[in-house]
């Protein structure tokens, strides 16, 4: 039998480390988004939280204009002090942010391959 991974991921996933802020229903915490693509992110902290949650984030770029901010989040994973993020709400000026972050780094090369962050 062979040993085959399959990347399930739709959207490329971009390495970055970008300050985070991010809350839940009896939480809040900070980390370091450590990669971000237009569907999802994952963040590594020092904060527990628990898969199935859902979260809150305001992700700090480079850029000084303002962050991202995550209307809804869902935390898909955790490992360790990393955890996975999908987005499912999104004001409608930081989907155009994201974006712009996203394609800024990855020029329209379709054969690249995906990450397997």
């Amino acid at each position: 039998m062979t040993d085959t991974t399959v990347n399930w991921r739709i959207h490329r996933r971009l390495p970055v480390a970008y300050p985070v802020i991010f809350g839940g229903a009896p939480f809040v915490g900070e980390g370091i988004v450590s990669n971000l693509s237009l569907s999802g992110c994952s963040v590594t902290c020092e904060r527990t939280v628990l898969t199935g949650s859902y979260v809150k984030l305001s992700v700090l770029l480079p850029d000084p204009t303002s962050s991202l901010f995550i209307e809804l989040g869902k935390i898909r994973w955790v490992h360790k002090n990393t955890f996975g993020v999908e987005f499912i709400r999104l004001p409608a000026i930081t989907r155009h942010r994201l974006d712009r972050v996203v394609s800024e780094q990855f020029p329209l090369d379709m054969n690249l391959p995906l990450a397997s962050v």
